[in-house]
């Protein structure tokens, strides 16, 4: 390719192309771009001298009616004194969540609980499986001794009714409502003598 081509090229991609009908990411960016101007008091002229672009080509890009070169993303984020990532705030809005109605939720057993022990699984996300498991726990017999877990990660508990004495490896902890406890894992954890029943408080794993 020689130097005049490679010129014609450059002078291609430089500049915005006008569409047919603006597409997300050009509303994104004509939000943006405008958000960010009237947020600085600065008006379109001034945004265009700014950038070397024609006040015209600013109007386009606020009205989503135009593509933004990378040069022009570059140009815009250079006059607005912003990150060129800024504007592509909220583009990418599509993420997983999972709702969890009061009552619903899957009861999951874990290793070593009986009856009187119950495990509410309040919602996971699939593409980011085991990222944190809350449960409500419900406990609801005295009769049944808990037994000790040890996992990987951290947890967080906090209490929601009841009383007991929860413990995690050589310390004890007396937990009412409204108390809450971060701890790792790794140690050997669970209620050691429940003392006000029913118990009921909320466990957070993160793996």
């Amino acid at each position: 390719m020689t130097t005049g081509q490679t010129e014609k090229v450059l002078s291609a991609e430089s500049g915005p192309g006008t569409l047919d009908a603006p597409g997300p990411l050009e509303s994104v960016i004509a939000g943006q771009v405008k958000r960010h101007r009237v947020g600085a008091g600065m008006s379109a002229a001034e945004l265009a001298a700014r950038t070397g672009l024609s006040k015209a080509m600013i109007s386009k890009i606020e009205s989503a009616n135009t593509s933004c070169s990378l040069t022009t993303l570059h140009r815009l984020a250079q006059g607005l004194n912003i990150p060129v990532t800024a504007l592509f705030q909220g583009a990418d809005t599509e993420r997983e969540a999972t709702l969890t109605r009061a009552g619903e939720g899957s009861v999951t057993v874990r290793s070593g609980t009986r009856h009187g022990h119950e495990y509410r699984s309040l919602g996971e996300l699939k593409r980011r499986a085991r990222a944190i498991e809350p449960s409500l726990v419900t406990l609801t017999s005295a009769s049944d001794v808990f037994p000790q877990f040890q996992h990987a990660g951290t947890e967080f508990i906090y209490m929601l009714e009841g009383r007991m004495v929860y413990g995690h490896g050589s310390y004890e902890y007396d937990l009412g409502p409204g108390d809450s406890l971060v701890f790792e894992g790794e140690g050997p954890h669970g209620p050691l003598r429940l003392v006000e029943l029913p118990i009921r408080f909320l466990a957070v794993a993160a793996p």
